[in-house]
């Protein structure tokens, strides 16, 4: 069993695929237990945000895997598997471990460096272990992944690189308002990327900000919280979109609808009762796109979307820091390897160590049967020396054995220690078992804030 990865993100697929292959929120329940239904597919879990799907698989198979992932992308996107081919990448073993501690640390977002890669990630375990479709193997990984992330983002500069979408986004509005100190924004959205653009808002000195969003619940407590930082701040229902669209300045969109939320003709509609000549910048930031493309020819109007940072932060250099953060992902994926081959020896360790107390245990019953008038003290002390004598004997090779294993290409050293001391090979199987349902019961360790992108 190993783990794969197959996905599609903004450096290998335009953002109209990545709309049709995005998974909503409501949906992700559905599409993982496709995946765990699937023939080679054990345990799964599903990353999707605005610029990224990737599902995360533990399969018995290359093939048999990458095409049962494959089949329920292209599902979802209601596609044929060879529409996707192109566009998807996939990593497998050791490739995979790397690419996602590559994901977490930020190196392979779309803007370098941003951080909410964790609080996403974070969600996608909680979601697929809510699910049921997340075992030994991807809590392990996904645990090592926050928290190679969080050393990333520790011990580089790497977020200097830029923050975000949403502060890439702001950056531009900026530049075409000349600034945002005073100006009224609306935000279309309550969810995390709502949350993320009303706190870069803040930071750039808006004058007011208006939360439209479908749940007013949501969007009252996220206005709630922005009047307790200081900045004016109203929550309404989506039905006053065109008059808000009226009166502001800047508009961020990011819902997580699967259908348009801001059309031509409502945001045309709002234009008549403005100012000609007061510029709008509308920056949509939701996959699938929640501001009709249109929009960009309407007089006066100027947007910022998902294509747009695309084409602009795609490879952009890094320097240094960027080049540190590789070390340390280097650094941490030859642990993780050499952890999880040592870990894969040790239930052939555990059953050794079974078997030779099991023989120590029969021998001193035989003694007993055949001294039956021994002193009990003098048997104690004989019992206590022959396991002492066996715990030595097995000391040097169980401590090197494990050394061996986690070494690379390591991995028969197990099977070599069945065969020389005849150990069933059914019992470090379930010895691992447990292990593994001890493991899937343990708190994962990382970030508890799920801010970030809108997935």
């Amino acid at each position: 069993m190993s783990v794969l990865v197959v996905g599609l993100s903004h450096r290998t697929a335009p953002v109209p695929v990545l709309e049709r292959v995005t998974v909503a929120e409501p949906d992700l329940g559905k599409v993982l237990d496709e995946l765990l239904r699937s023939p080679s597919v054990s345990e799964a879990m599903l990353l999707s945000t605005c610029n990224r799907v990737e599902v995360y698989a533990v399969v018995e198979t290359f093939h048999g895997g990458m095409n049962d992932v494959v089949n329920v992308l292209a599902a979802q996107a209601g596609a044929e598997p060879a529409e996707l081919f192109e566009h998807l990448y996939v990593h497998y073993a050791a490739a995979a471990v790397e690419h996602v501690f590559r994901v977490a640390g930020g190196l392979d977002s779309m803007v370098v460096g941003e951080a909410q890669i964790l609080g996403q990630l974070r969600s996608s375990y909680t979601t697929a272990d809510t699910a049921g479709t997340v075992g030994r193997s991807l809590h392990e990984l996904a645990q090592n992944a926050l928290r190679v992330g969080k050393r990333v983002h520790t011990d580089t500069g790497i977020d200097h690189a830029g923050a975000s979408v949403v502060s890439e986004a702001l950056s531009d509005a900026e530049t075409e308002l000349g600034g945002l100190r005073g100006r009224r924004a609306l935000v279309v959205g309550a969810g995390s990327m709502g949350g993320l653009a009303t706190a870069h808002l803040r930071r750039a000195g808006i004058g007011e900000v208006v939360i439209a969003n479908r749940t007013a619940a949501n969007g009252a407590r996220l206005a709630g919280a922005l009047r307790a930082e200081g900045v004016p701040a109203t929550s309404v229902d989506l039905v006053e979109l065109r008059s808000e669209l009226t009166d502001a300045d800047v508009v961020f969109a990011c819902t997580g609808s699967m259908e348009t939320v801001v059309g031509v003709e409502l945001l045309a509609g709002a234009l008549l009762d403005r100012d000609p000549s007061r510029p709008l910048v509308v920056c949509d930031l939701g996959l699938p796109k929640d501001v009709d493309p249109a929009a960009a020819d309407l007089a006066g109007v100027t947007v910022v979307d998902l294509e747009t940072l695309q084409r602009r932060l795609t490879d952009a250099p890094t320097g240094q820091d960027a080049h540190r953060a590789n070390e340390i992902i280097g650094e941490e994926v030859r642990g993780y390897l050499a952890g999880q081959r040592s870990a894969e020896v040790t239930p052939t360790v555990t059953a050794l160590r079974k078997r030779a107390a099991e023989v120590v245990d029969a021998e001193l019953l035989r003694l007993d049967t055949r001294l039956p008038e021994l002193d009990a003290a003098v048997r104690g002390e004989l019992a206590k020396t022959v396991r002492r004598v066996v715990d030595k004997l097995l000391h040097t090779p169980t401590v090197r054995v494990k050394e061996l294993a986690s070494a690379p290409g390591g991995a028969g050293y197990a099977e070599a220690l069945r065969e020389l001391f005849g150990l069933d090979p059914h019992l470090p199987t379930a010895v691992s078992q447990t292990r593994a349902q001890q493991a899937t019961e343990a708190p994962l360790a990382g970030p508890s804030t799920n801010t970030g992108e809108k997935r």
